[in-house]
């Protein structure tokens, strides 16, 4: 059987603790060209009005940073299942649009969401084939390092954020990849090698057809 590789765009869903670098990395892996598909950040569905962006020059734009839409539309949408995952946040809500990923993977783009874990895995319900990678640390010492060196944030929120890592780090094995950031452009190279390994995937059916043997 030969290898080819998939045509089809692949959903990555990328989760970690608080100050893994999740950001840092993503950043430049969507920044930098690699592979025969394009990757693409999720623009996510959201109740919360448009904010500035770029140092305050320019404000976010709908259909490109996120899709803007009132509560009652976020409720129409989530009774139309229109959503691979959903989830209030600040007392707004967000949403995966399971449409536009859709749409986005069959024109070929590797479409990267970054959410929690608990999002990952609901989106892994609905979406068998969704690639997850958990961006953990190379220790509990170096993240809490990380978090502060932020120097932005208190002693109690601190003790808070370490919290919710464990918990998260310890549901890591629901995940299908896991990539340490020590350096994040060995993350970077190692998050590309989960895309092109994925795309190069044999597509089996679901049944496995044996040989046929002759009696002669």
């Amino acid at each position: 059987m030969t290898v080819v590789s998939s045509s089809s765009g692949l959903l990555v869903v990328v989760s970690g603790p608080s100050a893994v670098g999740k950001d840092t990395v993503l950043d430049i892996l969507l920044m930098t060209p690699g592979g025969s598909h394009p990757v693409r950040k999720c623009v996510t569905v959201t109740t919360r009005a448009p904010r500035p962006k770029d140092g305050g020059r320019s404000m976010e734009e709908n259909g490109v940073d996120y899709f803007f839409v009132t509560p009652a539309e976020f409720y129409e949408m989530v009774s139309r299942d229109e959503f691979l995952e959903y989830a209030e946040v600040h007392d707004s809500w967000y949403g995966t649009p399971r449409k536009w990923v859709e749409e986005q993977r069959q024109q070929g783009a590797d479409i990267i969401l970054k959410i929690d874990v608990q999002g990952g895995l609901a989106v892994k319900k609905k979406l068998s084939d969704a690639v997850l990678i958990f961006l953990e640390p190379p220790s509990l010492e170096e993240l809490e390092r990380r978090l502060r060196g932020r120097n932005s944030e208190s002693e109690d929120a601190i003790k808070k954020r370490l919290l919710n890592a464990h918990s998260e780090l310890a549901q890591r094995d629901y995940y299908d990849y896991a990539v340490t950031n020590d350096a994040v452009p060995d993350a970077v190279e190692a998050i590309r090698a989960i895309l092109l390994a994925r795309h190069c995937r044999i597509q089996r059916p679901r049944e496995p057809r044996l040989p046929v043997q002759s009696d002669e």
